[in-house]
């Protein structure tokens, strides 16, 4: 009993992975395959491409990749292929369109709003501290009242 015990234990910590045997006419389509793998984000793992991940969805993918490289497909025909179904996700990189523009260019006007607002507050600070020493200084006018005003109160 405590050998079949330590046995299904053993069979049950033991990942068993099922490992992708794929066949190519030529390298250069296995090499196509591994770049669009790599390329291709998992839909279910997220941060993970088809390549590296172990979710059916990813082996699944993989296997379309394969058909489709066999049929002659290029990568950009693979690409397409994966965000229209998948959508804008499955690609680490969108292409850059209506629907992608604020994600490419939006840390662009983030940095730029970031900028203006540093550059607006140091000019202020430096703006009253100009205004103020300027605002100190007394006009001729000005002296005589507090020179009249001085003296009549030093009389008193």
């Amino acid at each position: 009993m405590k050998k079949i015990v330590i046995i299904l234990l053993a069979l049950m910590s033991t990942n068993t992975f099922a490992i992708d045997t794929l066949e190519f006419d030529t390298s250069a389509q296995r090499v196509q395959f591994q770049v669009l793998t790599e390329e291709l984000r998992c839909p279910k793992c997220q941060n993970q491409n088809i390549a590296d991940s172990n979710a059916p969805i990813a082996i699944d993918l993989r296997n379309e990749v394969h058909r489709m490289i066999l049929e002659g497909n290029n990568e950009d025909q693979v690409i397409d292929f994966m965000v229209e179904r998948y959508g804008d996700f499955v690609v680490y990189k969108p292409k850059f369109d209506t629907s992608t523009y604020l994600l490419w260019l939006g840390p662009a006007f983030i940095a730029f709003l970031g900028f203006i607002i540093v550059l607006v507050t140091a000019r202020k600070k430096r703006l009253p501290a100009s205004r103020t020493a300027s605002e100190n200084e007394l006009s001729q006018e000005e002296k005589k009242q507090l020179n009249t005003i001085l003296s009549e109160k030093e009389k008193v």
